[in-house]
């Protein structure tokens, strides 16, 4: 790879991992902390919303986010030549 792939490379790799951890954020602290008495009205298995993103939501949101994640890099992975033959 060139240089200028490389950062190309590690430019879209940084990029993902920021939109990742920043969706992951907005839903463990956002909904289950900060938006949870916005929330408590909204029922989801027998429990208000909020308590439900602070329990289980975050948990997972952050298994979509792996799985997205390994898929995407993958992806980019083959996109710039360096994929696992």
């Amino acid at each position: 790879m060139s240089e200028r792939s490389d950062k190309a490379y590690w430019a879209a790799n940084m990029r993902l991992i920021k939109i990742s951890l920043v969706i992951w954020a907005l839903v463990s602290f956002g909904f289950g902390i900060l938006l949870r008495p916005l929330l408590s009205g909204i029922s989801v298995g027998g429990t208000d919303l909020g308590f439900w993103f602070a329990q289980q939501g975050s948990i997972l949101t952050f298994l979509v986010l792996i799985f997205f994640y390994a898929w995407r890099m993958n992806k980019l992975d083959r996109e710039h030549g360096v994929d696992e033959l």
